[in-house]
């Protein structure tokens, strides 16, 4: 059974806004009622799409530097409750709380705080408290909401509306649910890190991540032309393509072992080049300045 949905209202409260605007302007164009906080609402407003604030809808204002803001039964309750239940249906009217069909939420940057050298303080403060269960509310009631829980599935999100005319099915519902559990899963694993210093599994030490949670890429193939490989973080941040087929995983195996041998060669103010065909040197250089070939 497709239990096909059309979203009529959705609430929006992310950190990072790149890559938000198409979505935003998607869902106005097909009359989706929209809510927001803070940052997040006025990045909206700016675009000239009318939206709706969360202290408007629960009648209680961002509290506490912001720690406390959508922890409210009008919005928690719009998400969680069961639109086939009758009696979640009758509370939902007693109660004025109005349907939240989409949900698209993202979490401060704990990793990137902690890898930037912050204080613990500043550290605690990316501790993501209403977003978290904001994306797991929405995951579980994945039966009629929609839970977009990252900036990289934006643009599939904007595909997927376009093509269903702003109605998703169960099974795309439950898809995107799984997605939103992952990137809880790992941003949970990585506060534990924090904390506990190293973690204890099979007598390894150090921080232990779900990587399914990141960004990935699908490499050309794996160790063998016949095995499929996956690359787990963001790629385009470490390569610029010039040309030529995508990468495959010897590709990258190749890479690793070209820069760790011209690290042992380089000097200060010296470059290094290695050529390495299957993490085999072929060659290495050294030189102060670089020249154009004649």
């Amino acid at each position: 059974m497709s239990m096909s949905l059309k979203i009529s209202s959705a609430l929006i409260s992310v950190f990072y806004k790149d890559g938000l605007e198409p979505l935003v302007r998607l869902l106005n164009e097909q009359n989706v009622k929209i809510y927001s906080t803070g940052g997040t609402q006025a990045f909206i407003e700016q675009l000239g799409i009318p939206v709706t604030a969360v202290e408007d809808l629960t009648g209680y204002p961002s509290i506490f530097g912001g720690r406390v803001k959508t922890l409210h039964p009008a919005v928690m309750g719009g998400i969680l409750y069961r639109r086939d239940v009758p009696e979640d249906l009758a509370q939902a009217e007693r109660h004025n709380i109005p349907p939240i069909d989409l949900a698209i939420v993202d979490l401060y940057p704990f990793e990137e705080t902690v890898a930037s050298g912050a204080s613990d303080e500043d550290v605690i403060e990316k501790i993501d408290i209403g977003g978290i269960s904001l994306i797991r509310a929405a995951a579980k009631n994945y039966n009629d909401v929609l839970i977009v829980s990252s900036r990289s599935q934006y643009a599939d999100v904007v595909e997927l509306l376009t093509q269903k005319n702003g109605a998703t099915d169960l099974s795309d519902r439950r898809e995107y649910a799984g997605k939103a559990f992952a990137v809880t899963s790992h941003y949970d694993t990585a506060i534990h890190s924090y904390f506990a210093g190293t973690t204890q599994r099979a007598g390894t030490t150090g921080p232990i991540y779900d990587f399914k949670a990141l960004p990935s890429n699908h490499l050309r193939y794996g160790e063998n032309p016949h095995q499929q490989a996956t690359f787990y973080g963001d790629l385009e941040a470490m390569f610029e393509k010039l040309h030529g087929k995508e990468l495959s995983y010897n590709n990258l195996v190749d890479v690793d072992a070209c820069v760790s041998l011209i690290d042992e060669f380089s000097e200060e103010e010296a470059k290094a080049f290695a050529i390495i065909k299957h993490t085999n040197a072929c060659g290495i250089a050294t030189a102060r300045r670089l020249r154009r070939p004649i």
